[in-house]
Parts: C-alpha cells; structure tokens; sequence
C-alpha cells in the first residue's frame, strides 16, 4: 500500500467494532496520528455518526480532508440487521430494557411485501429519544437519560429499496439502502406499529457509505499499524 499523507489529509474507511461511539473513532486515530507525526494537533471529524451498538463503516478524515466531511455526510448508506417483533425498548435497541410487550405477528412472505411497500419511498420518520439529535443546543439524549420529555420533530427521509427475511417467529433481517438522516433504530419501531405489534432493533452494521463498501473498511488496529508504518 502506498504512503497516506495521514497528517495533510487522508480519508479513513473504518469498520467500527462494537461498543465504541464514532467520536472514539476519532480520538484514537487523532492520537495514533499526532504520537507518530510528533504533532500537538491535527484535525480529525468522521462523516456520519454510528450508534455504539451497531458495527461497520465509519468514515474518518483527517487534515485538509476534513474538508469533504459535509459532502461525505450527505451521501446515502445501506445497513444490514436484525428486528425483533412483539417488545419495545425506549431507546428502539438493545441499550435499554424491554418496557413493552405485544402479540407476536404471523409472518409469511406476503407480509414481509407489505412492510417493504409501505417504508419504500419518502417518509416522515421522528427520531429516537435515545439519539444525538440536537434539540435546543442539547443532545436528545440527554434529555432521555434525565428523564426530561421533549418533542421530537418528524424529518424526511428516504428508503430508497428494503429487503427482508424471516429469522424466526419474532425476529426478522434486514438490507436497507437510505437516505442520510435515517434512523434504522427508528425503522424498528415503525416496522413493529405497521404490524400492530412492537419492534426493536438487535444487531445493526453499516456495509456502506456513499462508494465507501464495508470491504474497503479495516479495523482500529488495521489502522494504527497502517499509520505507524507510513
């Protein structure tokens, strides 16, 4: 591999482990990047935020490249995972407990065209409590975790296809190509009220950004390796 000017301006394609939030992303390239180059500061940004319990890609740009973040930002993503149906979770995921269970609704193939039918297109789609949403200057989530109730506003976002697979009774796959904005933890629930029932997500990975593809990604250590060899 030839030489990444990491410390002028490089584009990074990380596959997030899991666990990590993006801005820890950020901060250990920024370090591994300014320890290597002997530099007190660099700027590093990542281009679209990645909860901490999905995996896969994050785009990390550093130096003059944090430049295109803006551009990177607004390109459209494809996730794969997995709903589960018949229980809630006020976060949509598995950061928080189940608070609400419902039936279980049958599902067979003309059930699955029905849901990938109703989300493909333009939706109206209000994120999650648990998310970093500003609202009034304050991360949504914050709000959440001091149990102060807010509003949170619809935002327009496209499904531009959505393809589903039976798992088991309760739990289905997913592959979603989307607009930037989309909240895939958000999809699960909407998915659940479509069925008359719950839904909440349990396992979300991010295959691509714009052209950035999951097999582009290397990991953390992939990485620092790459850096301290260059």
């Amino acid at each position: 591999m030839s030489q990444l000017p990491f410390d002028s301006g490089a584009v990074l394609v990380v596959d997030k482990p899991l666990n990590w939030t993006s801005f820890d992303v950020v901060k250990k390239i920024r370090y591994e990047i300014c320890k290597h180059y002997s530099l007190k500061k660099i700027k590093v940004g990542h281009a679209g935020t990645l909860d901490p319990l999905a995996t896969g890609i994050v785009v990390i740009c550093t130096g003059k490249k944090t430049k295109t973040i803006d551009q990177l930002i607004n390109e459209s993503k494809q996730y794969i995972g997995e709903i589960r149906l018949g229980s809630t979770t006020p976060s949509f995921d598995l950061e928080t407990k189940i608070d609400n269970e419902f039936p279980i609704p049958k599902l067979d193939e003309s059930v699955l065209k029905q849901i990938s039918e109703n989300f493909l297109g333009e939706l109206n789609q209000i994120p999650p409590l648990y998310s970093a949403k500003k609202i009034n200057g304050k991360r949504a989530y914050q709000y959440a975790r001091n149990n102060e109730t807010i509003e949170l506003k619809p935002s327009k976002v496209t499904i531009y296809s959505i393809r589903l697979k039976i798992i088991n009774k309760n739990t289905i796959s997913f592959n979603c190509h989307c607009s930037k904005g989309t909240y895939i933890r958000s999809l699960a629930r909407d998915i659940g009220l479509f069925l008359k029932s719950g839904g909440h997500l349990i396992s979300l990975k991010r295959i691509k950004s714009g052209n950035f593809t999951i097999e582009m990604a290397k990991s953390i250590d992939e990485w620092i390796d790459i850096i301290k060899t260059s």
